[in-house]
């Protein structure tokens, strides 16, 4: 499938070049199938933690990713002298996915804290009557747990996996886990935790501005400070690096 795409590399991860009515049709397609297929998504601070961690690299290299914000386009700029055809953060892309999947089609929602999840299954399950929830489980599960965790979600009959455990951690689960789910997993960050009222957004001309980031920053400012102020310099810097060796 990929081999199809037009594929940029940001830093160590590739990131297929495509617009929303494509994305949406890419992961419809793989659940309309019968196999596991992996579907994330790439922004500068994904870059910045596949830098220092190669298994997350290979993760990601198990999967079709997408592009998410503004860091990652004028990445693009620099180094392909073009920006992406759009922004296909997982935020505005899932809900476009949900609405464009055939009716019944079984959603599994995997992520967040306990009992956020659930909520979101039931907004969810109101919003898009074209989907059956399949299930739910919180994101705080062992390595030990995991199995059981891959068969409870295969049992359920789901064809799509929301995992909304943040990078990398939903990453590396859905390279190690597609296999035993047996369907198509898609790694949403935070969408869970908006959905479910958890997290508010930034106001829609943050979002079209590119500046989303700036909102979350003062919503969490020690858990973000690191991420955006730093991490956002960090890939500038390491995006330059990149195109020196060019």
């Amino acid at each position: 499938m990929v081999g199809m795409m037009e594929i940029r590399r940001i830093g160590h991860i590739d990131v297929v070049a495509t617009d929303v009515p494509g994305a949406v049709a890419q992961v419809v397609a793989a659940v309309e199938g019968d196999g596991p297929a992996i579907f994330g998504f790439c922004n500068a601070h994904s870059v910045n933690l596949a830098r220092a961690d190669p298994a997350f690299v290979t993760a990601t290299r198990a999967g079709v990713f997408f592009n998410d914000g503004s860091g990652v386009d004028i990445a693009s700029r620099l180094l392909y002298g073009t920006r992406f055809p759009a922004n296909l953060n997982g935020t505005d892309l899932t809900p476009a996915v949900l609405a464009a999947l055939p009716a019944g089609t079984g959603v599994f929602l995997l992520g967040s804290p306990p009992g956020v999840a659930q909520r979101a299954g039931a907004i969810l399950a109101e919003r898009f009557p074209n989907i059956r929830i399949a299930g739910s489980h919180h994101g705080f599960f062992s390595a030990d747990e995991a199995p059981a965790l891959s068969e409870r979600i295969r049992a359920s009959g789901a064809r799509l996996v929301l995992a909304g455990m943040g990078q990398p951690r939903q990453e590396k689960w859905a390279a190690a886990n597609a296999g035993a789910v047996g369907a198509v997993i898609l790694c949403i960050g935070a969408f869970l935790d908006f959905t479910a009222g958890q997290f508010v957004r930034a106001p829609l001309w943050m979002q079209r501005a590119g500046i989303e980031w700036t909102f979350r920053l003062l919503q969490e400012p020690r858990r973000m400070a690191s991420r955006y102020l730093v991490g956002n310099a960090t890939f500038l810097a390491a995006t330059l690096g990149q195109r020196m060796k060019r």
